[in-house]
């Protein structure tokens, strides 16, 4: 499982034109799942989120977690963070997990982050989305189970 984690002062996700998903402070999540996935992968990175310290304390210092500044998530499933661009010039997506197993965990690791106390949006699972945000800091992580 990779997520792109981007530390936000305001995002939303647009499906049509209309907005399906929206947060103040907090994180916006681009969320890829490949085949060897499974409920244990999808425990670590949540726990691991809501825990990472990336924002600032008084001595500007990156000490507190999500959880400390009541922040907010916008998670926005993200089949293509799987995608191979080693050879040719088109992307191989045969990493990112069938859809069907991709939108089960998807839909687990949301659940397990609100299990958490932690607003969570969403985009629409397999939509063609925009996502809009405000990249604070800019602070932009990559975090792997």
């Amino acid at each position: 499982m990779r997520v792109v984690l981007q530390r936000s002062k305001q995002a939303n996700v647009k499906v049509d034109g209309e907005i399906v998903g929206e947060i103040t402070n907090g994180f916006v999540l681009l969320v890829g799942i490949t085949h060897n996935d499974t409920e244990a992968d999808v425990k670590y990175l949540a726990d691991k989120i809501v825990n990472l310290r990336v924002f600032e304390d008084e001595n500007e210092k990156m000490n507190f977690s999500l959880l400390d500044v009541g922040g907010q998530i916008l998670s926005v499933s993200q089949f293509t963070l799987y995608g191979d661009c080693r050879k040719g010039r088109r992307p191989n997506f045969m990493d990112a997990a069938k859809p069907e197993k991709a939108e089960i965990l998807y839909n687990l690791f949301n659940h397990m982050l609100r299990d958490k106390g932690v607003f969570v949006a969403t985009g629409q699972f397999g939509a063609m989305m925009d996502v809009s945000l405000i990249n604070d800091g800019p602070v932009t992580l990559i975090v792997e189970s």
